[in-house]
């Protein structure tokens, strides 16, 4: 049993520096790829990605993904309690089944974790999150996220996004294209199919609606 204890103690050691380890590099190191892409790559054999700046990625895209995935991402510290919360009184009220998962929670699964929704996976989340909250900043979060996240079918990043679907870089996104590619990420590979579908054009009409009404907001403490 003291024999099991200490390997165990030793598995936890070693996953705790490691994963802090990734942490730290990736603060400064672009991220090359992810279990996702990877995943996706060997079934589709599609693999679209540029690692862009944030600085070089428009204030529109940013807006739109924070108007349409997070709208109290400068606030919070990872974790939307009140998005929790009124998630939760829906599905019980008979309401549709819906996440609540921040922009931070869903960098930390694209980063460094796998497709699914088991406990282990969701409590790897939010140990992920906690410590790029903290490690991280707001910012380099943004950026990885509109780095690493899916557009589409083998698509991933705000630049490959960009020249995929509009034939221009991400910096150079208008409010609408930015709201056009925000509206695909509920579940871009169906959506992404057709990007001017009726479904995609009353998304983005409300993202749209949102931008404006946050357009004065700090997007970034």
């Amino acid at each position: 049993m003291k024999k099991f204890s200490k390997w165990l103690k030793r598995i936890i050691l070693t996953f705790f520096i490691s994963s802090i380890g990734m942490v730290l590099v990736y603060k400064f190191v672009p991220v090359p790829v992810t279990y996702l892409m990877i995943s996706r790559y060997f079934a589709s054999g599609k693999l679209e990605k540029t690692w862009t700046p944030l600085n070089q990625i428009s204030k529109s895209m940013q807006l739109a993904v924070i108007s349409s995935e997070d709208q109290n991402f400068p606030t919070h510290h990872g974790f939307d309690f009140d998005e929790i919360q009124k998630a939760i009184a829906e599905q019980q009220d008979g309401g549709r089944v819906r996440g609540a998962s921040t922009i931070s929670q869903q960098t930390a699964k694209n980063v460094f974790l796998w497709d699914g929704k088991n406990f282990i996976r969701k409590g790897l989340e939010a140990y992920f999150t906690v410590f790029i909250e903290l490690i991280w900043g707001k910012k380099r979060i943004m950026e990885i996220y509109l780095n690493v996240v899916e557009f589409g079918d083998g698509i991933y990043g705000a630049e490959a996004a960009a020249h995929h679907y509009f034939g221009k870089s991400a910096a150079n996104l208008s409010q609408a294209e930015s709201a056009s590619l925000a509206a695909l990420l509920p579940n871009p590979r169906k959506y992404g199919q057709n990007i001017n579908g009726n479904y995609i054009q009353k998304r983005k009409a409300w993202i749209m609606r949102q931008m404006w009404n946050l357009r004065d907001m700090p997007m970034y403490p």
